[in-house]
């Protein structure tokens, strides 16, 4: 993977040389390097894995808590959130992370960078702030997850790093449907994943939530609903007037978020695992009837393997 990483790097150098007139064989070139890297998948994990989430509230308390039942007696898992906060935020000691005391009044919390630095983790998973074409162009997405990554192998150099793919506000005029399908290859791919590859010489892999949340979505809007569900609206949260969240999950966002976590992470079918789980609190969450947590399980299974970038074997 190293040797790949620098081929990248002297790739993109070679073609930055040449001046004006060079991007789209760049883009060729990052192309053709990354379909590399993801024909091989990953090995699936032996067992149960340490990991790190670094994200915002997108992450949250629940959904972490809800993986950890799924895989049982063995997971280990902490985290650092703020409130909409990027990489970069993250990772400038001058910038203050908005929510830091709020979001990280819990047990699960260590400080990121000497957590992710340490060889305590398998994983790390690692998520960029909403909305993602504002952090690409303010935050500088790719350097600073190509920083993320290098700093959690400089001292353990089979941990494996993750982008987790988001989503956008339900009510963007573009549509929410048509933005996951666009977003993943103009944002996620180009602007973020590859270019990180170029930059790091740390291998990092998709976990695809946005696809799989939307091929959620078509599949309950094909059939006309299931065990409740009958919109991606029914995944997000709700005010007091029961007015649509645009952008927070629920717990039937946060038990699907889950699932394609687990899924990518252990490489495992999620078919058959429980749909009672509680949130982090202990409290039991208001997880997806077992008819609705049944699709969304066929759905993010054929979701994780129809993306090379997630590391499972297709």
């Amino acid at each position: 993977m190293v040797a790949l990483s620098r081929r990248l790097l002297l790739g993109g150098a070679a073609l930055a040389s040449l001046g004006g007139g060079t991007w789209v064989f760049r883009r060729a070139q990052l192309q053709n390097r990354a379909d590399e890297l993801y024909a091989t998948p990953l090995t699936p994990p032996p067992g149960p894995m340490q990991v790190y989430h670094l994200g915002h509230s997108l992450v949250g308390h629940d959904m972490p808590a809800m993986l950890a039942q799924m895989v049982g007696a063995g997971h280990v898992y902490h985290s650092q959130t703020g409130w909409g906060t990027s990489l970069r935020d993250h990772w400038e000691p001058e910038v203050p992370v908005n929510g830091f005391e709020r979001a990280n009044d819990h047990a699960r919390h260590r400080p990121a960078r000497p957590a992710i630095s340490s060889d305590a983790y398998d994983a790390v998973v690692l998520t960029e702030m909403v909305e993602i074409a504002d952090a690409i162009r303010y935050h500088n997405s790719a350097d600073y997850l190509a920083r993320w990554a290098t700093l959690a192998r400089e001292t353990r150099p089979d941990t494996r790093v993750y982008l987790y793919e988001t989503w956008h506000h339900t009510d963007d005029a573009n549509g929410w449907l048509n933005r996951i399908d666009r977003d993943i290859d103009k944002y996620w791919r180009r602007q973020v994943l590859y270019p990180a590859l170029q930059q790091s010489e740390a291998p990092i892999h998709l976990i695809p939530a946005g696809q799989a949340m939307a091929a959620f979505v078509r599949a309950v809007e094909e059939i006309g609903g299931v065990g409740g569900i009958i919109s991606l609206h029914d995944l997000f949260t709700r005010d007091d007037t029961g007015r649509p969240d645009t952008i927070h999950f629920n717990d039937q966002g946060a038990y699907l978020v889950a699932l394609t976590h687990y899924a990518t992470l252990y490489h495992r079918d999620p078919a058959g695992l429980p749909h009672q789980l509680n949130r982090a609190d202990g409290s039991p969450a208001e997880t997806p009837s077992a008819e609705a947590a049944r699709l969304m399980q066929r759905v993010v299974w054929d979701v994780v393997r129809a993306h090379p970038e997630s590391g499972v074997a297709a």
